[in-house]
């Protein structure tokens, strides 16, 4: 039953997708009384002479990116903190680790007054940028603690082969550390696609505009509510992530399972 009526959003926004406009909201039937697919045609066209599939490819476009950035730069950082020794390093780990109790909120007007000044606000840099600098402690932890668990005897053997620092990491560690790393990519997909507020504050041209963006202007382009075109659109923008949960959840549940369990 709870999941039923955790579903029952889910179901009835389907429906109303294959509903009219008049149909919507005074019809108390599931099933479409008159089934049309008018909803996803009109939905697709966008608005402003801008299509719904230019938001979807800003949208895969920028999520990209992010998961290049995110995996890439705290995927190097844990394997420092994990394996390398350099000076401070319990300092520094610590610092991190403040950073995850640290509200988005807080750095919002800072990073805003960075780069308005370095005029990259109406650019996807300032949601891309911060990606390759590692700046998400939640998956640095996460690899942090899945890097921890790989044996030291493998290290040694690779040593011993000649590898070195950075090569060990690419044909070593990363490979290794593979459940989470796609935890992360996950996580950085599901994050990035829904984030509503971070593109609403940097983006105001709507050819720069994502999925998120593009379906608020469903509920107040010319003062009017289109709410089976938004309904059909919100269906489409779930796709995604039900394809990448369904596809990597072996691996999800892994990466998390395991990396909390290390020590």
């Amino acid at each position: 039953m709870l999941g039923v009526a955790m579903l029952y959003p889910l179901i009835w926004m389907f429906s109303s997708s294959f509903k009219p406009e008049t149909e919507i909201f005074t019809s108390p039937s599931f099933w479409p009384e008159t089934f049309t697919l008018a909803n996803y045609v009109e939905g697709w066209k966008g608005l402003s002479g801008v299509s719904f599939g230019k938001f979807f490819y800003n949208s895969f476009f920028l999520v990209s990116l992010a998961i290049i950035g995110n995996v890439m730069s705290c995927s190097m950082a844990a394997y420092a903190f994990a394996k390398l020794d350099f000076a401070f390093k319990k300092v520094w780990f610590g610092l991190m680790l403040m950073t995850l109790m640290l509200p988005f909120h807080v750095t919002v007007i800072p990073q805003y007054i960075i780069f308005n000044n370095l005029e990259m606000v109406n650019t996807f840099w300032p949601l891309i940028l911060p990606k390759f600098m590692a700046v998400e402690g939640f998956f640095i932890f996460l690899m942090v603690q899945f890097i921890r668990g790989i044996p030291r005897e493998l290290e040694e053997a690779a040593e011993i082969d000649g590898c070195g620092k950075i090569r060990m990491y690419w044909n070593l560690i990363l490979p290794l550390a593979l459940p989470a790393v796609i935890t992360t990519m996950i996580f950085t997909f599901i994050w990035t696609w829904n984030d509503f507020f971070g593109q609403l504050l940097y983006l105001s041209d709507i050819n720069k505009y994502t999925v998120a963006l593009g379906l608020r202007m469903f509920l107040d382009a010319m003062g009017q509510n289109s709410w089976g075109a938004m309904f059909a659109m919100s269906i489409l923008s779930l796709v995604p992530l039900f394809a990448i949960f369904i596809f990597f959840q072996k691996y999800l549940i892994e990466g998390i399972a395991t990396g909390g369990l290390k020590g």
